[in-house]
């Protein structure tokens, strides 16, 4: 059986470009003898998570990555048409550390680099690089375009092999990549027909020879099946706005499919490295679980507490003396078995973080809404000032809001001024993350 592994795969969550469903993606890998397969979708890793869940169904080693956008100079830079859409660069979490990594630069890409697509640069890249492979990935990348930028394609017929290469710009950029990344970097071969593949395949080579890097041969999956192409096309159609009939809108052959691992050693018959690198590189990731899992920041307990819930009581009962000075017997009762269920839940923390959101906010003169939704319906949260509506006052249950037999996180649904919630917003960032 032939060892191989595809380490660059978009999936459908590649937005208008990707055609390949996660289970068709992993079906065939099951059935064509794979062990591990990546996901490598463009600027985002929205299919993370049903990936890893469903490659443990099929005996799959998933392998979570992203192909990235690096920015020619800062993320922050919006100013040039020439950057609008950066390298690209393939990178696989090795393990925990390296996926939250990952994910730190996917959003940040979002967050702060987004210009026309999610961008990063290499200052981030340097920051949150531990635990991170990283692959040159296709002719979109940094050392591609370096190599076809300063190497002009020779006529019909010319050997590739006897080509006077020009890699002094190349390796600027290598060694950009090699200072971050070191053995943890790849140089990926891919032959899709292109003759400007062939170009890069043999400066790569030689770069791998100089530097004593591993190749890997990839082929920039976007479909499952060959006849899956015209699909993809319609996709890409969709995308760049061109008719199915205009040529110039492709950029496909009809070759970007999951590959058996035969097509892929025949594919590359006279490069066997570049396929027997492909395991050395899924051995070096670990194999982590994935999961829905609420984590919540923690709420800064006061001295004096010894617990989220020991402060929310005591809070609330706070609160309920200045909302109720007589405190009948069932309001009381309300109130314990709201309390109780908040703690069963594991909500004490959140109730205390929207509370100490929505203070905050009426301290700096911010107007909070009365409150809407079923969030109306908890006499906690009208206690703490959350809400300023009486759930008791007016039969609003507390089961349409938090209900043990219907486990889900709660929603306050709150309004802040337009002018003071960009400051409340501000307050949550630098306080809670």
């Amino acid at each position: 059986m032939i060892d191989f592994t595809h380490l660059h795969v978009h999936t459908q969550f590649s937005i208008l470009d990707g055609a390949a469903s996660i289970k068709g993606l992993l079906s065939k890998a099951k059935e064509t003898g794979m062990t591990a397969l990546a996901i490598t979708d463009h600027g985002n890793m929205y299919g993370v998570l049903e990936f890893s869940n469903q490659a443990a169904k099929y005996g799959i080693k998933p392998i979570i990555g992203c192909e990235v956008y690096v920015a020619e100079h800062s993320h922050f830079d919006k100013s040039s048409k020439e950057d609008r859409s950066g390298y690209h660069l393939i990178l696989l979490a090795r393990n925990m550390t390296g996926y939250r990594n990952l994910s730190k630069l996917v959003s940040l890409g979002f967050t702060e680099g987004f210009y026309y697509t999610p961008r990063i640069d290499m200052d981030i890249l340097s920051k949150y690089h531990e635990g991170i492979i990283a692959c040159s990935a296709c002719l979109g990348g940094q050392l591609p375009k370096a190599i076809t930028r300063h190497n002009p394609l020779p006529q019909e017929g010319n050997d590739f092999k006897t080509y006077p290469f020009d890699l002094a710009k190349t390796e600027e950029v290598l060694k950009r990549y090699l200072d971050i990344f070191g053995e943890d970097f790849y140089l990926e071969l891919q032959r899709h027909g292109y003759r400007e593949q062939e170009l890069v395949n043999h400066a790569m080579l030689k770069l791998a020879d100089k530097y004593q890097l591993k190749v890997i041969a990839t082929n920039d999956v976007h479909y499952v099946n060959k006849e899956d192409f015209e699909a993809h096309n319609i996709l890409i159609c969709l995308n760049t706005g061109k008719d199915l009939e205009d040529a110039e809108g492709m950029h496909y052959t009809g070759n970007e499919y999951l590959k058996t691992p035969e097509e892929m050693q025949e594919l590359f018959h006279d490069i066997p490295q570049a396929i027997s690198n492909t395991r050395e590189l899924v051995d070096k990731i670990e194999e982590f679980k994935l999961t829905r899992d609420v984590i919540l920041p923690k709420f800064p307990i006061p001295e004096g507490f010894e617990s989220e819930f020991q402060y929310l009581e005591h809070l609330t009962w706070e609160g309920a003396a200045r909302r109720w000075p007589e405190l009948i017997p069932s309001s009381r009762e309300r109130l314990e078995f709201e309390l109780a269920t908040i703690k069963r839940m594991g909500f004490p923390g959140y109730f205390l973080i929207v509370w100490d959101f929505i203070d905050a906010a009426r301290k700096m003169g911010v107007r909070v809404g009365p409150g809407r939704g079923s969030a109306a319906g908890s006499a906690v949260a009208y206690c703490l000032g959350i809400t300023n509506i009486d759930p008791i006052k007016y039969q609003l249950l507390f089961e349409r809001f938090l209900n043990p037999e219907r486990i889900s996180m709660p929603d306050v649904d709150i309004d802040f001024d337009d002018e003071g919630r960009g400051r409340v917003i501000q307050y949550v960032i630098e306080k809670y993350g």
